[in-house]
């Protein structure tokens, strides 16, 4: 059996799949994203969720042939990987498994683990490409200074835009009312407080608030649309990126895909769809086949030297697939 764990910035999805491509068992735990809470945190949930799908399936980590465990800042701290991989070790025992960041997840989910690009928008944003045995990554800078078109940028320029509507820098729209309700705002200016005092800075949470500037736009807000069409352009900037760096030709055709949930807001996609299909290259804008942590499991067997026939992929497609940081 296979396991794929993806650990988004907002909780970890994990899955196990037989060698026929059946979901065995899933669980879903907390996020593995452990910059605020150190990285103790990835063994403790690593350890809840392989436990809960491996006793599901009435097996044990040992017995698992290979497991690829998608962690959303891998590789953003050099110092830092060769204890990630050993607590990986720890947790699912001798066998094969590998780590890396969790754009790998969303890349082989999306795509089926076939040759193209995958972009990523749930509680941060990232891009990651493979042809040929070449890989790429852009954007995924973080949420300081980084993270274009993710759900904290567009929370972030939302809050924003609501402080200057709140004291007159911006006529008043639907995004004032929208964040006083998403918050149960006393003041405006409890504003200050929840964010910095009570949330400290919190991403997960802060990102959340996307939430009130999708449906700020989805009540006409002006401000609040722009955001998000202009999330959808930062999105779209990122194949093109990808796209050069892999060596594509203009006569390529380049599959293209998604996921993370702030694609579900409609105007991000539809923006981020003008911005890929505007584009002087041939890409293919495909649907996103397979959730995140269903494509972890997959690049799990790929690493164990078995990949799933079509068939197999297709039975795996999910209606609703799990998604990170979602405006609905």
């Amino acid at each position: 059996m296979y396991l794929g764990v993806d650990g988004g910035g907002t909780k970890t999805a994990f899955c196990l799949l037989d060698e026929d491509g059946a979901v065995v068992a899933e669980s879903l735990q907390p996020s593995l994203y452990y910059f605020a809470e150190g990285i103790e945190l990835v063994e403790r949930v690593l350890r809840a969720g392989v436990a809960e799908v491996c006793d599901a399936a009435g097996t044990t980590p040992d017995h698992l042939t290979s497991s690829f465990v998608g962690v959303p800042c891998y590789g953003e701290v050099s110092a830092d990987l060769p204890t990630l991989d050993e607590i990986a070790g720890r947790v699912l025992g001798p066998g094969l498994h590998a780590c890396g960041n969790d754009m790998v997840c969303g890349w082989a989910g999306s795509l089926g683990g076939a040759d193209g690009i995958n972009v990523v928008s749930g509680t941060g944003s990232i891009a990651y490409g493979e042809r040929g045995g070449t890989s790429w990554r852009a954007g995924g800078w973080g949420e300081l200074f980084g993270d274009e078109g993710s759900g904290y940028w567009v929370a972030i320029q939302g809050l924003n835009a609501f402080t200057r509507m709140s004291d007159g820098r911006l006529p008043a729209g639907p995004l004032l009312d929208a964040v006083r309700q998403a918050l149960d705002l006393a003041a405006d200016l409890d504003v200050v407080d929840i964010a910095l005092n009570r949330w400290h800075g919190d991403r997960a949470k802060l990102a959340s608030l996307s939430h009130a500037v999708a449906r700020a736009a989805q009540d006409g807000d002006a401000v609040a649309t722009s955001i998000l069409r202009a999330a959808g352009r930062e999105l779209g900037l990122l194949v093109d990126v990808v796209a050069d760096a892999l060596g594509y030709d203009a006569q390529d055709t380049v599959p293209v895909s998604y996921s993370g949930g702030m694609f579900t807001a409609p105007l991000v996609l539809e923006s981020f769809t003008a911005s890929v299909q505007g584009s002087a290259r041939a890409y293919e804008l495909r649907l996103p086949l397979l959730p995140p942590h269903v494509g972890a499991a997959v690049y799990a067997a790929r690493l164990a030297g078995h990949r799933f026939d079509t068939e197999q992929l297709h039975r795996l497609q999910s209606p609703t697939p799990t998604q990170e940081g979602t405006p609905s």
